[in-house]
């Protein structure tokens, strides 16, 4: 084999393994339906997309935690939820509001839907943008509970139970509810709205009375919320990114660092993941949510 020819086959060899590589990028961005790209360096915006319904908070906060590690120049969370799990929301709200803390910009982008647990979660953002017609806003908290009692005894099913306390069975699917359990149940709801109530005012700088007002689960636009208070400027992605720029002292367009999955991506992953999003509210077991979910 001559030189010529030995030189051939590595080039051949390193595009070949370069096309594979590419291949596998191309592949896992059709699987996670999203652009996977690799740590840059230098100044740059991180982008962290809140997508979906928020039924686990694990997989943002470890976008949230790469974008610490590699060290990003301020932050984008991209916004297109309708809410979730009050604990999600929470998690990710804190984690958010930690690393605004340490001093770094971030900027919420809403995209078409932005609301409840939605719009928790960009509380603590410097600035909160959204498209005119961003549906935004409702506050509020939601428990479901399904009675089958009629249809039970249709059927013929009864069922028994023994519990350690008057309680234990609160919000049981065999039986009607009744009124010291809604009592008490209102009572939770009422706190846990109340929390949300506060997280609003203190990351919008409002009064409590002023978001009580607007904390009754309605929905906004993102143009009424522009006149509520509840966001501060319209517009897109590209122009919360270039805000978030702005704020870190880039000069001109900035980069944009989206995270990297470490790890493999496995089917049982991608059930688990997408069953998840649709049968989250459906499979819940009483659990409050703030969630804007008019088709339920």
């Amino acid at each position: 084999m001559t030189r010529r020819t030995a030189l051939w086959i590595w080039i051949i060899a390193v595009v070949g393994l370069l096309l594979v590589f590419l291949l596998t990028l191309v592949a896992i961005e059709s699987i996670l339906g999203r652009h996977v790209s690799f740590p840059a360096y230098g100044a740059r915006v991180g982008l962290v997309r809140v997508e979906g319904l928020l039924t686990d908070s694990r997989m943002i906060i470890e976008d949230l935690r790469f974008m610490e590690e590699i060290g990003v120049s301020s932050l984008v969370l991209r916004v297109d939820s309708p809410g979730g799990g009050v604990a999600a929301s929470q998690e990710i709200y804190e984690y958010v509001r930690r690393m605004k803390e340490t001093g770094l910009p971030v900027v919420v982008s809403m995209g078409a839907v932005a609301a409840s647990g939605g719009y928790y979660v960009s509380c603590p953002a410097d600035s909160i943008i959204a498209n005119p017609g961003t549906l935004t806003g409702s506050i509020g908290v939601i428990m479901s509970f399904t009675n089958l009692q009629e249809l039970f005894g249709k059927i013929g099913v009864d069922f028994e139970r023994v519990k350690s306390g008057r309680y234990k069975d609160i919000g049981t699917w065999d039986r009607e509810m009744t009124e010291e359990e809604r009592r008490l149940l209102q009572e939770t709801v009422d706190d846990i709205h109340a929390q949300f109530v506060e997280t609003v005012a203190a990351g919008r700088g409002m009064e409590i009375a002023r978001v009580e007002s607007l904390a009754d689960g309605r929905i906004f636009s993102g143009r009424q919320a522009l006149e509520a208070g509840l966001v501060d400027g319209l517009g897109t992605l590209e122009e919360a990114i270039a805000t978030a720029g702005r704020m870190a002292g880039i000069r001109g367009e900035p980069q944009v660092q989206e995270p990297v999955r470490p790890g493999r991506l496995t089917l049982f992953d991608l059930l688990t993941g997408k069953l998840s999003e649709f049968l989250g509210p459906a499979s819940s077991t009483g659990g409050a949510l703030y969630l804007y979910n008019p088709a339920k």
